[in-house]
């Protein structure tokens, strides 16, 4: 048993199937297949079982899974303390988000973060927000940036982002600088999700509202600008993700005003490594909201 097997076991178990684990990687399908066949004859027990559209762990390979992932994270503690010794940071960091964090609010934190710890490697790992907290809770990432945290949950806020209408230039409401929930989402509508779980849909539910006459639903916040610049109904977007260029368009504010916010928060059930310390003490000191929330806005 050796190193190599073991974060063999790890890639192809999260990746589902020995193709994407490789690709993952960086190896040969086959050679990850040899480490695992290797692996599975030394413990003289089966940790996977093929199927025909990828591979499923055993039940002594989830457990194995487990001892995997803590043996590599204790190796990784190992040289971040003799990198500390030797006064240097080293180490790795996973980190897990959705889409619009990386595009908008984790950049320029993980450029200060880079600038002072060069030695210390952040991966970048992009999904849906709901993953992002599967992958905390399973110890899979060191790090992940939550949707709305709960204020028990120790989350570092590091930004927030309010709700806007985007409507066609020519809309009759278009002239309109506020708009209510209710009014947005009664017109023909342009559904956004964002790999997120909470979109004009959520929002509408909560609210004890519904969208009446959903016309395109997309995932992707430019694919409905363009759709709303093209006339096909409105939409409702965070307004980091609005495009420079706005000609075609008019922005609304909601009244009250919905925003979101992003809590960075490290994975349950272990201490967090010193290298990922390091990123959430820097987030700590950078960040520009408070936890808590503001009086004049309606946190959804």
């Amino acid at each position: 048993m050796n190193l190599t097997q073991l974060r063999t076991l790890i890639a192809v178990a999260e990746a589902g199937s020995f193709t994407a684990a490789a690709e993952a990687v960086g190896v040969t399908q086959s050679g990850m297949s040899q480490a695992l066949a290797a692996l599975e004859e030394a413990l003289g027990v089966k940790l996977l079982v093929r199927r025909r559209h990828g591979v499923e762990l055993t039940a002594f390979g989830e457990r194995a899974l487990d001892h995997a992932r803590a043996a590599l994270a204790h190796l990784e503690a190992i040289r971040q303390e003799a990198a500390q010794a030797a006064g240097e940071e080293k180490g790795s960091i996973r980190l897990a988000a959705f889409p619009s964090v990386f595009a908008t609010v984790l950049p320029p934190l993980l450029r200060r973060f880079r600038a002072r710890h060069p030695g210390v490697e952040v991966v970048a790992l992009e999904t849906d927000d709901r993953e992002v907290e599967a992958w905390l809770e399973a110890g899979s990432v060191d790090l992940g940036v939550v949707l709305n945290p709960a204020p028990d949950s120790g989350a570092i806020c590091i930004g927030q982002d309010a709700w806007v209408g985007v409507l066609p230039a020519g809309h009759r409401l278009g002239r309109r600088a506020t708009l209510s929930l209710a009014e947005l989402i009664a017109e023909p509508f342009v559904l956004a999700t964002g790999g997120c779980h909470l979109h004009a849909g959520a929002l509408a539910e909560a609210a004890g509202l519904s969208l009446a006459d959903v016309r395109m639903e997309v995932r992707d916040w430019a694919s409905a600008v363009a759709l709303v610049r093209e006339g096909v109904g409105v939409s409702l977007i965070p307004e980091s993700t609005l495009p420079e260029k706005r000609k075609g368009l008019r922005v609304a504010r909601l009244d009250p005003p919905l925003c979101r916010r992003f809590g960075l928060i490290a994975t349950s059930g272990r201490k967090p490594s010193r290298a990922a310390g390091l990123l959430m003490e820097l987030a700590r000191h950078y960040q520009i909201f408070s936890n808590e929330q503001r009086p004049d806005q309606v946190d959804h």
